[in-house]
């Protein structure tokens, strides 16, 4: 009974964990696809596909008996998640990553939990009390995270130089940098793609009350979001030559992205949500953006400058207290189920009436 209490407290920590090892993957492989020519619309397409595939025998299968009926409230929330994460989404952040860089959109949308934070503020599906100290905490850790990103953005500096990267040609490894209107126009792209990226995490947790079998949830959004991003591309892409792709870095963009970071990370992501809530999901980014910065510059020669290095490091510091004050939320539910569930344990297991009829009883 310990171990299996220690091992739920333990599992969304470790799926989180994992997922950035998944998300670090996408980030360093989408950007080689797209410089060699792949089109974002086309990927996006191929990506939900090959997810939906994948993800759908075992929706069918493990949730045969418990899957909930489909209603039309739900089917246009599903619809609605669809075009958030694959279409909107995605292609905002395919378009980010190729006008800037790998580890500058993978440090850029470490903003997502402040960003989801003061989504859900107003959707109100976050409560604050300006004074506690976890609302305080969580205040202070989103103002913290926009000033790191505003500095990221502001501020370059010179570049800092790993021991790897000491005799790399950095000239013309990141061109983007050069180029400023593409460089703010990536930025762009990215911050769109984390406000859509909220807004699916929080769409996400709401929708899974009313539709509580993840399996399914993510088939169904893969297949709608496939076939909504689909429909763009086929506006978007007029040549027939972008749709084909052979045994090559681009398959295997698709499959892996499509696999790991669409069906493998929605069903993951939702069991967590559900455990933890939204903003707990995307606090865990700081891991994908290292992982990301480090092998960014070793096999795709990406330069690295100061001021993102500086911008990334106060990002982390505001995402930690942001992570602080969300573990104070959980410390604090349990707290109060635990207190329930003791008041109902000191109930009388019969009501006044029940009593009556027994004291009656008694008397004949």
């Amino acid at each position: 009974m310990e171990l299996a209490g220690t091992w739920r407290k333990v599992m969304p920590f470790m799926a989180m964990i994992f997922l950035q090892f998944g998300y670090a993957g996408l980030f360093l492989i989408s950007v080689a696809s797209l410089r060699q020519g792949m089109s974002h619309y086309v990927l996006v397409v191929y990506r939900n596909g090959v997810a939906a595939i994948v993800m759908a025998p075992f929706a069918l299968w493990f949730e045969r008996k418990t899957r909930p009926k489909m209603t039309v409230s739900v089917f246009f929330k599903i619809l609605a998640l669809g075009l958030l994460e694959p279409v909107l989404d995605q292609n905002f952040f395919y378009m980010g990553a190729n006008n800037t860089s790998a580890s500058f959109s993978s440090a850029l949308t470490n903003i997502l939990p402040a960003v989801t934070f003061v989504n859900a503020i107003i959707l109100r599906v976050e409560r604050i009390n300006i004074k506690e100290r976890r609302s305080q905490a969580k205040i202070a850790g989103t103002a913290i995270t926009v000033a790191g990103a505003l500095l990221m953005i502001l501020f370059k500096g010179p570049i800092v130089h790993f021991p790897w990267t000491k005799h790399a040609n950095h000239a013309v490894s990141d061109s983007s940098v050069h180029n400023s209107s593409h460089w703010l126009m990536g930025i762009f792209m990215i911050l769109l793609s984390c406000f859509c990226w909220s807004a699916f995490f929080i769409l996400q947790s709401h929708t899974l009350r009313s539709y509580p079998a993840e399996l399914s949830l993510t088939t169904l959004i893969c297949t709608l979001g496939s076939a909504q991003s689909a429909a763009v591309a086929l506006v978007m892409e007029h040549d027939i030559k972008a749709w084909l792709i052979g045994f090559d870095m681009r398959l295997f963009t698709a499959v892996y992205s499509g696999i790991m970071c669409s069906g493998v990370a929605y069903y993951v992501q939702g069991i967590v949500i559900k455990e933890r809530g939204p903003v707990f999901v995307t606090a865990f980014s700081p891991l994908c953006m290292i992982i990301v910065t480090m092998l960014g510059s070793f096999i795709l020669s990406e330069v690295i400058t100061l001021g993102r290095l500086i911008g990334a490091i106060i990002i982390v510091v505001g995402l930690y207290a942001l992570i602080w004050g969300k573990n104070k939320d959980h410390v604090n539910q349990i707290d109060k189920e635990k207190n329930f569930d003791k008041q109902k344990t000191f109930e009388l297991p019969f009501s006044s009436a029940e009593l009556n009829k027994t004291g009656t009883l008694s008397n004949i």
